[in-house]
């Protein structure tokens, strides 16, 4: 595949399974800005989801993809379903959004 990876992409990721109470969204916001310059967001969805969305170059929203599955220690994840959209622009920075 001949991608590059500074290209600017945007992923839509649900993880499911023990993601809420143990510092999940957290660790996603956290992995968001030590890769550096990602933006979007993440939140609960129901018990057992975390959603999340980022836009950033490939190489980075890649590595960010695998930290979100992985998830922090106390966490357990079951299931992830991962989509790629198109690039909005519409966010300064990464944060925690409410819970939907």
């Amino acid at each position: 595949m001949d991608s590059n990876p500074s290209e600017i992409i945007r992923v839509h990721i649900w993880v499911k399974g023990r993601v809420q109470g143990v510092g999940f969204r957290a660790h996603v916001e956290y992995s968001a800005r030590q890769l550096g310059g990602l933006t979007g967001w993440v939140r609960n969805v129901g018990y057992d989801t975390v959603e999340s969305v980022a836009e950033g170059e490939r190489e980075k929203i890649d590595k960010f993809v695998g930290l979100v599955k992985q998830g922090p220690r106390a966490s357990r994840v079951d299931e992830s379903k991962i989509e790629y959209e198109d690039v909005t622009g519409e966010f300064k920075e990464f944060g925690v959004k409410r819970s939907s």
